[in-house]
């Protein structure tokens, strides 16, 4: 696992991860890219209002283990919500890797409904294609690119995600 930001012991919240804060305002949520090798994990300040990149868990070829490792990372953040990226095909249908997507929301499902953490899924087309130009106009290309553009994608997602609620 490949932690990023971290989520910051400075700021006033619940206990449990659903849990609002002193004035009131909703918890956190994480939001994941979910690709063949890492998993790009992203974060929101407790207010809902802007999402940072977390980092990425890398695929152990466990599917379990990876999952247990993404709990941990929704756990260190305190979320009270997920949201899982849906790469849905450019017509909207839902092809075979959205297909994969959705059999892996069901098993985080399972883990985080009873911790009483939401997992929703939120449509992806072009977050990647977004964030890679975003890292391309910072100077960061080929190799140094590679190692974070998943928990960049799902920065991408979860901004998109934050800005419509």
């Amino acid at each position: 696992m490949s932690a990023g930001g971290g989520a910051g012991a400075s700021e006033v919240g619940g206990e449990g991860g659903g849990e609002t804060d002193i004035e009131g305002t909703p918890g956190r949520v994480v939001a994941l890219d979910l690709g063949s090798r890492r998993i790009g994990v992203a974060y929101s300040d407790r207010r809902r209002t802007l999402a940072s990149p977390w980092g990425t868990v890398e695929r152990s070829g466990d599917p379990v283990r990876d999952r247990k490792a993404v709990v941990e990372a929704i756990a260190e953040v305190d979320a009270g919500t997920v949201v899982v990226g849906l790469p849905l095909s450019l017509s909207g249908a839902t092809g075979p890797a959205a297909q994969t997507a959705l059999t892996e929301v069901e098993a985080l499902r399972e883990m985080l409904e009873p911790l009483g953490i939401d997992v929703e899924t939120a449509d992806e087309r072009f977050t990647t294609v977004e964030a890679q130009r975003s890292l391309t106009v910072a100077g960061r290309k080929g190799r140094a690119a590679r190692s974070v553009i998943d928990s960049a994608a799902a920065m991408v997602l979860l901004q998109a995600w934050l800005d419509k609620a």
